[in-house]
C-alpha cells in the first residue's frame, strides 16, 4: 500500500512539475547544476543503476540511502525558509508605498516652491524691466530698448495665466502702453528726419533711428510696415514729379532715363543709408520694386492710353528691351524676397537640334537695333526671372500693334519669296538646290522663331495666342503660294503617240510627261513640305511651353500640319502619275499586240524595254533628289507599284486572245518586268541597297498574279473539270468575271464559256457560314514559299521553251 501510494505521488509530482522548454531552459541558466537529480530528463531506473552498477554494490545502499535523506531535509528547510520569507512581502510592500507617498509629496512640494522662486524672479524681472523701459522710451535710448522690450516680453509671456491678478494686469497694460508710446515716438522720429512733403531730406542716417528700427522690430509689425511705406514715398518722391506725364521724358521714347534715375538713386541710398535699416528689411529691393510698381500702373499705363496713337512698332519694341533689360538688371541684383507672387513656370531644359525652334534662346534683343550698351545683360529666361513683367506688363494692352506689324511683315515676307521664286526660276537638276528644302523655308521660321520669342518676352497671354493665329495664317499661304502653287501642271501632250512609235528602240523621251528640272522642282516642294511639317510640330510644341498653361489648349496647328502632309501626298502623286503616264503607252501597245500570232519566243518584248526605259530615266532622279527624305522615295516606289501592277494585269486581260506562244511571250515579258519592279529602288544607283521587305511583298503578290493569269491561261481546258480546279487552286479567285475574262484569253467560243462558267460557279469551295453569299470568295492567298515554288517551275518552263 506504502509503495503504492507513492507511486501515485510521484506521478502527481510529475505532472505537476512539467515545465515548457523555455522555462526549463531559465532555470538551467538562472541555477546552474551537474547534479543528475537537477536535469529536466532525469530518469530513475538509469540513476539507481549509476548508484549500483553490480551486486557488490548494494551493500552500501543504507549509506546512499541516509544520504538522499539528508539532501531531502535540505531541500524542505529550503523551500521552508523561502514560504515563510514570502509571509512578510505584504507588510514589507505597504511599508515601501508609505515611503513613496512621502517622497512623492516632497516632491511635489519641492516643484511648486521651484515654480513659486522662478515666478518671483520673473516678476521681479518684469517690474524692474517695466520701470527701465517706460525711462529709456522717454531718453529715446532706442540701443537699450531694443534688447530690453524683447527680455520683457519674452518674460512677460510666462504671466499669462495670472492675468487676473490685477498686480499683473496693471504690468501688463503698462507693457502696451510703453509699445504703443514707442510705436508713436518713432515714427514721428521718422517723419521729422525724412518729412513727406517736399523732396529735401532735412534729415539724414543717425544711430539714433537705427536703434529705432531694431525696436520697430520687436513692435506691432504695422510700425515697421509704416516707417518702410513712409521712406520709400519720400525716397521716390522727386521721381513723380520728374516725369509726371506732361513731361517731356515721360515719353517712351527717353525710358533710359527712368531708369537710369532709379540706378543712381539705389547707389544713393546704398551710401547714405544703408547701414541704417536692419539687413533683412530688404529696402534696396524694396524701393526698387515699388519703383517698378508706380512706373507700370501710374506712369507708363497712363501716358500709353493718353498717346496710344503715337505708339508705332520700332518705338514699343525699344520700350520693351529697354524694361526687360532693366528687369533682367533686377534678377542679377535682388533675390526677389520682398515679391508676394514668384515665377510662374519651371525653367525651361534646352534641346539638342537643328531645328530653329529646338535652339537655346541667350536671351535676344527684343528691338529692332543692334546696340552696344554696357548696362544691357544678357537677359534671363522668363521662368527663372521673378521680376519678369514687373514693369513690361503694362505693354501687353498695346501689342496688338506689335501683332499687326507681324501681320504685315509676313504679308510681305510670302510676296517675297513668290517674287523671288518668280525670278530665279526653280531649281535645276544637277545643281545643289535640285531637291533640296527651298531656302524661303528657313528664312519663314527663322523669322517665326524670333517673333515668338519676341513675342513670350512681351507677353504670354492673349498676345501670344493672336501671334499663333498670324503664324498659321501664313504656313498655310505658304503651302498654298510657295509650294502647292508652284508644282507643275500635267499634260496631255503624249496622246497622239503611235504604237509603231512604242515599239522602235528609240529614247522614247518623248513620253515623259514633266522634264528632269521638273521632277526636281517636285522633290524640292516635296522635301520642303516635309521639313516645314515637322518643324511646325516643334512650332507647336514651343508656342505651348511659352504660353501660359490655361492658354495651352488653344495652341493648335494640326490644320496646318495637315496642310503640308497634303502637300507631299500631292508630290508623290505627281511623281507616280508622270512615270505611271510614261508607261501607259506601252501597256496600250501590249494589249493591242497580235498574241494570237506570235510564233516564236523571243528576247523580252518592245514595250517591256519602253517600260524600263522610263523607269531607268525618271527612278534615278527622283531617288537622288529625295536621297534626304528615303521614307518618301519608298512611299514613291509603293506607290508606283500599286498602281502600275493592277493596270499591267488589266492590260493582261485585254491581250485576247492569245496562242500558247503569245502566252509564253507573256509569261516571260512579265518575268522581266518583275525583276525590274523588285530592282526599282535602287536601280541606276552604285550602291546596292536592299529594297524594304514592304515594297518586296507587294511586287512579289502582285507580279506573282500576273504570272498565274498567264499559267492559266497557258493551261489546257480540257477536261474542264481540271481546268477549273487548277484557275480556282492557282488564283483563288472566285469572282466569275476574272474567270470570263480567261476564257476570253484563250479564245474560248460563247457556247463553251457558258459551260464552263456553270461548272466555275458548281466547283466554287463553300464559304464558311456567316460569310458574304456574293460571287466574290475570298481565298488564301499563297505563302512566300509557295508563290517562290510556283516562280521557279514559270522560270524553268520558260528555259524549257525557250
Amino acid at each position: 500500500m506504502m509503495e503504492e501510494e507513492e507511486l501515485e505521488f510521484a506521478e502527481d509530482l510529475e505532472a505537476i512539475l512539467h515545465l515548457t522548454p523555455e522555462v526549463q531552459l531559465a532555470i538551467e541558466q538562472v541555477f546552474p547544476s551537474q547534479d543528475p537529480l537537477d536535469r529536466a530528463d532525469f530518469n530513475a531506473v538509469e540513476y539507481i543503476n549509476t548508484l549500483f552498477p553490480t551486486e557488490q554494490s548494494l551493500a552500501n545502499i543504507d549509506d546512499v540511502v541516509n544520504k538522499i535523506r539528508l539532501k531531502i531535509r535540505r531541500l524542505d528547510d529550503n523551500i521552508r525558509t523561502v514560504v515563510r520569507g514570502q509571509t512578510n512581502v505584504g507588510q514589507d510592500g505597504r511599508q515601501v508605498k508609505e515611503i513613496t507617498r512621502d517622497i512623492k509629496q516632497l516632491d511635489h512640494a519641492k516643484r511648486h516652491l521651484t515654480t513659486s522662486i522662478t515666478t518671483l524672479n520673473h516678476l521681479h524681472m518684469l517690474a524692474g524691466g517695466v520701470d527701465s523701459l517706460e525711462a529709456m522710451t522717454r531718453k529715446r535710448q532706442y540701443g537699450e530698448v531694443a534688447n530690453l522690450l524683447q527680455g520683457v516680453v519674452n518674460v512677460l509671456e510666462h504671466f499669462h495665466k495670472y492675468m487676473g491678478i490685477p498686480q499683473i494686469r496693471q504690468l501688463s497694460e503698462r507693457v502696451k502702453a510703453a509699445q504703443s508710446e514707442l510705436g508713436t515716438q518713432i515714427l514721428a522720429d521718422f517723419e521729422e528726419a525724412f518729412p513727406s512733403q517736399g523732396s529735401k531730406r532735412p534729415g539724414g542716417p543717425s544711430n539714433v533711428l537705427r536703434d529705432a528700427c531694431l525696436v520697430a522690430n520687436v513692435l506691432d509689425p504695422r510700425i515697421k510696415q509704416e516707417i518702410i511705406k513712409k521712406f520709400i514715398r519720400q525716397h521716390l518722391s522727386e521721381y513723380l514729379v520728374l516725369f509726371q506725364e506732361n513731361q517731356d521724358v515721360a515719353w517712351l521714347d527717353k525710358i533710359d532715363r527712368r531708369y537710369a534715375w532709379i540706378k543712381r538713386q539705389l547707389v544713393d541710398y546704398e551710401e547714405k543709408y544703408g547701414r541704417m535699416f536692419p539687413e533683412e528689411w530688404c529696402m534696396t529691393e524694396r524701393i526698387a520694386v515699388e519703383f517698378c510698381h508706380i512706373t507700370r500702373y501710374t506712369n507708363l499705363a497712363k501716358v500709353m492710353r493718353t498717346r496710344a496713337k503715337e505708339i508705332e512698332v520700332k518705338l514699343l519694341l525699344f520700350a520693351i528691351q529697354r524694361t526687360t533689360n532693366f528687369e533682367g538688371l533686377l534678377a542679377k541684383r535682388f533675390t526677389g524676397c520682398t515679391l508676394t507672387d514668384g515665377p510662374g513656370k519651371k525653367p525651361e531644359s534646352p534641346l539638342d537640334s537643328t531645328n530653329p525652334f529646338l535652339e537655346d534662346e541667350p536671351g535676344e534683343d527684343v528691338g529692332t537695333e543692334k546696340e552696344e550698351d554696357l548696362d544691357r545683360p544678357r537677359k534671363p529666361k522668363a521662368p527663372d526671372n521673378p521680376f519678369h513683367g514687373i514693369v513690361s506688363k503694362c505693354f501687353e494692352p498695346h501689342l496688338y500693334v506689335y501683332i499687326e506689324s507681324q501681320d504685315k511683315n509676313l504679308g510681305e515676307l510670302i510676296d517675297r519669296f513668290v517674287a523671288d521664286f518668280r525670278a530665279q526660276g526653280p531649281p535645276k537638276a544637277g545643281t545643289e538646290e535640285g531637291g533640296a528644302v527651298l531656302p524661303s523655308c528657313a528664312d519663314l521660321f527663322v523669322y517665326y522663331k524670333k517673333c515668338m520669342v519676341q513675342c513670350s518676352q512681351l507677353s504670354t497671354g492673349e498676345p501670344m495666342i493672336a501671334l499663333t493665329t498670324i503664324f498659321q495664317k501664313y504656313l498655310r499661304e505658304y503651302a498654298w503660294k510657295i509650294l502647292s502653287g508652284n508644282l507643275p501642271k500635267t499634260n496631255s501632250n503624249s496622246g497622239g503617240l503611235t504604237i509603231s512609235s512604242l515599239l522602235k528602240e528609240k529614247e522614247g523621251s518623248e513620253a515623259a510627261k514633266f522634264t528632269v528640272d521638273e521632277l526636281c522642282l517636285i522633290c524640292s516642294i516635296l522635301s520642303t513640305a516635309e521639313y516645314c511639317l515637322a518643324t511646325t510640330q516643334q512650332l507647336e510644341e514651343k508656342l505651348k511651353e511659352k504660353v501660359d498653361k490655361v492658354l495651352v489648349e488653344r495652341i493648335n496647328l494640326t490644320g496646318e500640319m495637315d496642310t503640308f502632309s497634303t502637300v507631299i501626298s500631292n508630290s508623290i502623286q505627281l511623281l507616280v502619275q508622270d512615270l505611271d503616264a510614261a508607261c501607259d503607252p506601252a501597256l496600250t501597245a501590249m494589249s493591242k499586240m497580235p498574241w494570237q500570232s506570235v510564233e516564236h519566243v523571243g528576247d523580252q518584248s518592245p514595250y517591256v524595254t519602253s517600260v524600263i526605259m522610263h523607269i531607268k530615266q525618271n527612278v534615278p532622279i527622283i531617288r537622288d533628289n529625295l536621297a534626304s527624305t528615303r521614307k518618301y522615295f519608298t512611299q514613291f516606289c509603293i506607290k508606283f507599284t500599286n498602281s502600275f501592277i493592277p493596270k499591267f494585269i488589266n492590260h493582261l486581260f485585254r491581250c485576247k486572245p492569245i496562242s500558247m506562244v503569245g502566252a509564253e511571250q507573256l509569261l516571260l515579258d512579265t518575268h522581266s518586268l518583275k525583276t525590274v519592279l523588285l530592282d526599282l529602288p535602287s536601280i541606276g544607283s552604285q550602291v546596292l541597297r536592299k529594297a524594304p521587305a514592304s515594297y518586296t511583298k507587294i511586287v512579289v503578290k502582285g507580279m506573282t498574279r500576273a504570272e498565274m493569269i498567264l499559267k492559266v491561261v497557258m493551261a489546257p481546258h480540257e477536261p474542264p473539270v481540271v481546268f477549273v480546279d487548277n484557275y480556282i487552286k492557282l488564283l483563288a479567285d472566285g469572282n466569275p468575271e476574272t474567270f470570263q475574262k480567261i476564257l476570253d484569253m484563250k479564245g474560248l467560243k460563247r457556247s463553251e464559256q457558258s459551260s464552263m462558267l456553270e461548272l466555275f460557279r458548281q466547283r466554287l469551295p463553300t464559304p464558311p457560314s456567316g460569310a458574304d453569299g456574293g460571287p466574290s470568295l475570298s481565298f488564301s492567298a499563297p505563302t512566300p514559299e509557295q508563290e517562290s515554288s510556283r516562280i521557279r517551275k514559270l522560270e524553268k518552263l520558260i528555259k524549257k521553251r525557250l
